[in-house]
């Protein structure tokens, strides 16, 4: 079997034999990675099989280093288990010790849940119910009532059902508390809630009424607000309202820069940066667009930057700066770029090179540090996940199941073509030398152990 560059390779060859001269350089690059980049809490080690939070560890969107995972792989092939999933639900996988956990909802919406799936069989261990809605309302056909992925903090998990409601719960099942965040959530819940330090943060960038049918939601304050709550006893510590913002669904990101840590939540109309202590604003970034679903990604280590999607109806990327003050739009914005910009998938940092993979499947690549196009090319199909490095490769997977495996590079390569049955919208996980992709029937692992 060969490539698409003609180098012969076994129909179920590891990534890494594929990848022997980059190595090392991937090794240190994941080092160099904890300085100016995301932190989640609680970080795994890189030699863990834990999966702690929507893009992996520090929301970085890759794998630790020592993850080995198939070439090839399809319904036949290098498919360790695949288990059956009840209800809908489009949540990514998240991984902590033994346990897989991931959200569904059951019961025509009715009954939101909370699944514990063993990491070695896949078997389902439990299902817990956390948050029963007497009318659910309707949302965007596309979407589900358990679309945020969950995080694992503290031997707790955290999960966000939008305006149904927020909980945490023990890995015994049981529910130490719940609250609720009253907004309409419009097209429906999809902001992922993250940890740190003792808060969990919430971003809620609701609707201004109902638009889908005609139920009211009591105790709505204001349409768009960032909340962080104590994750000990579920409390408000801080709630700051958007001002003339619209309605979006990105998950915020945690930076630390070395001198502070930011918050920092991509809206409609702008992006802010919060100190995630008290929930002051430090900067933000105006732009216009609305349904902002990509979460903002740190830049190359050293480079002071993030990048920003600004969704629809004209997205753009944005290159901004992190260390201003209050509006910094005029000032701190480095450079942007305007075409093949993702509306729903997250863009993916990879040394000096920022990868993108848009909606209607056009893959780019750009120099990180000034927005130069180095290559682009379609894939085919339709994205919603996010693609994800994974032993030092690019995984991209599109709506209908089909994982693009590219080699980061200045010139597009191509090393694999991999089919599963199934609509795939969920951004797959990482565990150890597992790749867990999501469908909407199934939890379907990959490996070779």
């Amino acid at each position: 079997m060969q490539t698409e560059n003609g180098n012969r390779k076994g129909p179920g060859e590891l990534m890494t034999k594929t990848n022997r001269r980059r190595g090392a350089a991937v090794m240190v690059l994941a080092g160099l990675l904890a300085i100016g980049s995301p932190l989640s809490a609680d970080l795994p080690s890189a030699a863990s099989t834990d999966w702690p939070e929507f893009l992996g560890p520090r929301g970085s969107s890759r794998a630790p280093a020592t993850s080995r995972i198939p070439l090839r792989w399809n319904d036949r092939l290098n498919v360790l288990w695949r288990t059956s999933l009840p209800g809908r639900g489009w949540s990514s996988p998240v991984v902590a010790g033994n346990s897989i956990w991931l959200t569904v909802s059951n019961d025509r919406n009715r009954s939101l849940q909370l699944l514990q799936l063993d990491r070695l069989t896949g078997k389902v261990v439990k299902t817990h119910r956390v948050i029963q809605v007497g009318d659910p309302g309707k949302i965007h056909p596309k979407n589900t009532h358990a679309t945020p992925t969950p995080v694992v903090a503290d031997g707790s998990v955290y999960v966000h059902f939008g305006t149904h409601g927020t909980a945490r719960v023990n890995t015994d099942g049981q529910v130490a508390w719940s609250t609720n965040l009253p907004y309409y959530h419009h097209h429906g819940p999809a902001a992922s809630p993250v940890a740190v330090g003792e808060l969990l943060i919430v971003t809620c960038d609701g609707f201004t009424r109902p638009f889908y049918d005609r139920l009211r939601r009591p105790g709505v304050t204001s349409p768009q607000f960032v909340v962080a709550l104590d994750r000990r006893t579920g409390q408000p510590r801080w709630r700051k309202p958007r001002a003339n913002g619209r309605h979006s669904y990105s998950t915020p990101m945690i930076l630390d820069t070395g001198d502070r840590r930011q918050v920092i939540s991509a809206g409609g109309d702008r992006v802010i940066s919060y100190d995630p202590t008290s929930g002051r604003e430090l900067w933000w970034v105006r732009y216009t667009g609305y349904s902002v679903v990509p979460r903002p990604v740190a830049g190359p280590p050293g480079s002071g930057l993030i990048y920003v999607c600004t969704g629809y109806d004209n997205p753009r990327l944005l290159a901004i700066r992190t260390g201003g003050s209050g509006d910094v739009t005029a000032t701190h914005v480095a450079w942007q770029h305007a075409k093949a910009i993702p509306l729903n998938p997250t863009p993916l940092q990879v040394g000096d090179a920022l990868y993108l993979v848009n909606d209607a499947g056009i893959a780019s690549c750009l120099d990180a540090r000034n927005g130069s196009l180095r290559w682009r090319r379609r894939l085919g199909g339709h994205f919603s996940a996010s693609p994800l490095l994974v032993d030092g490769h690019i995984l991209a997977i599109n709506e209908t199941g089909t994982t693009h495996v590219l080699d980061p590079g200045r010139r597009y390569r191509r090393l694999a073509l991999n089919r599963l049955k199934g609509r795939t919208l969920a951004t797959p996980a990482v565990t150890g030398n597992r790749l867990l992709i999501r469908t909407d029937r199934e939890l379907v692992c990959v490996g070779r152990e």
